[in-house]
């Protein structure tokens, strides 16, 4: 049976740009009988980028609430926090140990980050930049290569960790022979990006965002602050381009997408477009929002399904972890 990997980092609120295109398609392959499907919570990753701990634990919250909400089938996934499974910054470690500076180099985060220096006319190209900033990669290979994952879904800006994972782990089984399973990324030709309120990818980066579970009040109020073109009630307009008609496509039918593109062509006013696509979306989100609400109010619960998750977790790492372990020499003397 193939492993499929995914992690989710614990730096905000999901909106309706993660609910699309990673939430949603992932949620519906943790149902899938034929795959073994780990989700995580990567809250060490969010370390690199996000130093208010009340907003780890927050953001922590709210995800695994959503994921919950949305329907994932913890009983047929795993479903953990990654920083209750103390293998993987052990084996992190493990694999620093045998992976080549030349390769963190070669981040786009790492080569980022220096580029933004050098832009600044800053004399040293390092500052500001931490380690885990640098060798971030390392500990989401460690991420991938624990659960010997044969897939991992991503977005095409995640490929090269995915690939360096693939690097490392080769590495490590020409040293010590063969421990770990060669990953592959799969990134879906089909993933649906959206529009943020300004009409910038959907990004918290930009401050654009719509939150997934906002009350319908605010929904509505986001809602209408996207922005549109000056093209009054009847005359005809474009969906091509337009946020609102993406925003509803990637969440209705197809019929009802065409009954949408129907209102465009016949003149609709950007107000009534605004008011249809808040009264779909309410309405398809009321229940989860239900669910998500009464989850938010009651965190033991969330900490339970995470503290089952890491149990199933750590029944595969733990062992594994003694393999590698011994592999690499670290044994009892006698």
């Amino acid at each position: 049976m193939e492993t499929h990997l995914t992690g989710i980092t614990t730096t905000g609120t999901p909106h309706l740009g993660n609910y699309v295109g990673a939430i949603r398609p992932a949620i519906a392959a943790s149902h899938r009988q034929d795959v073994q499907s780990f989700y995580f919570l990567a809250d060490y990753h969010a370390l690199v980028k996000n130093q208010d701990p009340d907003l780890v634990r927050q953001s922590s919250l709210e995800i695994a609430a959503t994921w919950l909400a949305l329907g994932l089938d913890t009983s047929r996934s795993t479903f953990y926090r990654q920083s209750d499974i103390p293998e993987i910054p052990e084996l992190t470690w493990i694999l620093t140990t045998v992976t080549a500076k030349g390769l963190m180099n070669r981040s786009h985060a790492y080569k980022a980050a220096v580029q933004a220096n050098e832009h600044e006319g800053d004399s040293d190209p390092d500052k500001g930049i931490t380690m885990g900033l640098f060798s971030y990669p390392i500990l989401m290979a460690a991420d991938i290569l624990m659960f010997k994952t044969h897939r991992v879904p991503v977005g095409k800006d995640q490929k090269q960790h995915v690939e360096m994972a693939r690097d490392i782990a080769q590495r490590f089984n020409h040293i010590y022979g063969e421990q770990f399973v060669i990953p592959e990324a799969v990134i879906g030709a089909d993933t649906a990006i959206l529009t943020g309120l300004d009409g910038r990818k959907m990004s918290k980066s930009y401050g654009n965002t719509i939150p997934l579970f906002v009350p319908a009040a605010q929904l509505r109020k986001l809602i209408m602050k996207i922005k549109t073109n000056s093209l009054e009630p009847g005359v005809p307009k474009e969906t091509e381009g337009s946020t609102l008609f993406e925003i509803y496509r990637a969440f209705a039918t197809p019929e009802e997408t065409a009954a949408y593109a129907a209102r465009y062509a016949a003149g609709a006013g950007w107000g009534d477009l605004k008011q249809q696509l808040f009264a779909y979306l309410d309405a398809h989100l009321a229940t989860p929002r239900g669910e998500y609400e009464r989850l938010m109010a009651d965190p033991g619960h969330v900490e339970q399904v995470l503290k089952a998750g890491a149990e199933k977790a750590r029944g595969m790492a733990t062992p594994f972890l003694k393999a590698i372990r011994q592999a690499v020499g670290i044994r009892p003397l006698r």
